[in-house]
């Protein structure tokens, strides 16, 4: 199977103000960025989760063959019912799970998870400077209980459950724990 990456962006960006994920950063918007970092680093698929009547029309990656929008129709319920909504129309291994308003993730680390997380066949949670980040991947094994999960769960509760075992990947990447809550992270 190939990589595939579920990209959360249904959220109402309340800390931010409105339309987040279409703010440029270098003359490009926010979710591009975070779109091209999973492209470039290896992944096959990328499946985007947004919000009803969601207009991400300037994000020109939407376009690519490779990335897929769908819409969650209940945003409400949290991340995870986005994860499983993206989970949902896609299926490979590993699965990437990364949320969309992370731009300043490199081509080079999702390479380096990708390739931990085949060659471990385990849960990878990258870390910098002693801080969990994204993305995380997961072997393709687990989507089936990511799916039959209840929706007001958390990926993370999903995962004790399942008593995946877990690794923790160290990267000199600032970008996998930096987001993008309120204006002054840009």
């Amino acid at each position: 199977m190939s990589v595939v990456a579920i990209v959360p962006a249904a959220g109402k960006a309340e800390r931010f103000g409105s339309a987040k994920l279409l703010v440029p950063i270098k003359g490009e918007p926010l979710l591009n960025w975070t779109l091209w970092s999973l492209l470039d680093g290896g992944v096959a698929r990328v499946v985007v989760v947004s919000a009803p009547g969601d207009d991400l029309s300037p994000v020109k990656l939407l376009s690519d063959p490779r990335v897929l929008n769908v819409v969650n129709d209940n945003p409400s319920r949290g991340m995870f019912s986005s994860i499983q909504t993206g989970l949902s129309a896609v299926a490979g291994d590993p699965i990437l799970f990364l949320p969309g308003d992370m731009p300043f993730i490199t081509s080079g680390t999702v390479t380096a998870v990708i390739t931990a997380c085949i060659r471990r066949q385990r849960v990878i949670v990258p870390v910098h400077d002693g801080r969990r980040g994204h993305p995380v991947a997961v072997p393709g094994i687990l989507r089936k209980p990511i799916l039959m999960a209840p929706a007001e769960t958390t990926l993370k509760d999903v995962l004790a459950v399942t008593a995946s075992e877990r690794e923790e990947l160290h990267l000199p990447d600032p970008g996998i724990v930096r987001d993008v809550d309120r204006r002054e992270d840009l």
